[in-house]
């Protein structure tokens, strides 16, 4: 089908029991300019769907506005719909801090607060008043965040006191510990060595049993390596000029770096253009 005017778009569509968010026609403008349009896509459950495309293209606006992160920037707009369990987010009658508990982000760079390991891992809890036990929560969230053994010794210690790579994982287990369904990844390793980003990725491979991850990423072969399906964004070549972004294929990982079943896609994995 045509998008913009001489771009095509190829999708895959799921059955609704298998997908956790549904974003549909979506116009994303910032002080009346726009930068994405006509955005459709949907994410499967327990899945790790990747974002990839050239810079400028709009990938990290679409993530923000799974869980209205963008709505604290002045001058953001957006028509169209998500759907998250069966209810549309941006509707006036949904709360975008119940939402964004629920669909957690993790930033490209470590955001850790200036508080403990312990604290950061426990401030959610504590703002949602949490009644379980507060220390096993903070144990069980750092295991899943494959971080446990390197900190157990020393929560009391300052946050900043890890390694960046620490660090990203430690916002890991803050998401984690207020129990979302969905995790938000915007280039979670842009900023770290080989090593530490190597520890990012299995991680997510290790989260997907119990989250939907949905991560942002500029390199194409962690992109191949972490993801189960991966959407290709693009700006409108006839529209270059105004920089709108928009989608133009989404299809399983292993067969969009193989098998792309539109040219533009080919030309950008194969280093053509981006």
């Amino acid at each position: 089908m045509n998008l913009t005017s001489n771009i095509q778009s190829y999708s895959i569509n799921f059955h609704d029991d298998a997908t956790i968010i549904n974003a549909n026609q979506l116009n994303i403008y910032y002080s009346g300019k726009l930068t994405v349009e006509n955005f459709n896509l949907q994410v499967p459950k327990n899945k790790i769907t990747a974002l990839i495309g050239p810079s400028g293209c709009g990938k990290s606006s679409v993530i923000r506005s799974f869980n209205r992160m963008n709505d604290i920037i002045p001058g953001f707009s957006l028509e169209g719909k998500i759907i998250y369990k069966g209810k549309n987010i941006y509707s006036s009658r949904e709360d975008p801090v119940r939402i964004r508990r629920q669909i957690g982000m993790v930033f490209q760079k470590p955001n850790p607060f200036p508080k403990s390991i312990y604290e950061n891992v426990a401030f959610g809890a504590r703002v949602n008043k949490y009644q379980g036990n507060l220390d096993e929560l903070v144990e069980s969230s750092l295991i899943q965040a494959a971080l446990w053994d390197e900190v157990k010794d020393k929560l009391k210690e300052s946050a900043y006191a890890l390694s960046g790579g620490q660090q990203q994982r430690l916002c890991i287990a803050r998401a984690i510990a207020v129990s979302p369904d969905i995790l938000l990844m915007d280039e979670p390793a842009s900023a770290l060595d080989p090593v530490a980003t190597l520890k990012i990725e299995e991680l997510m491979w290790e989260l997907k049993d119990k989250y939907t991850i949905v991560v942002v990423t500029h390199n194409m072969q962690q992109a191949s390596r972490v993801s189960d399906y991966t959407a290709f964004m693009s700006l409108d070549r006839e529209k270059i000029e105004d920089r709108i972004g928009v989608l133009v294929e989404f299809d399983e990982t292993t067969k969009l770096f193989t098998n792309p079943k539109l040219k533009e896609t080919e030309d950008y994995i194969t280093g053509r253009f981006g």
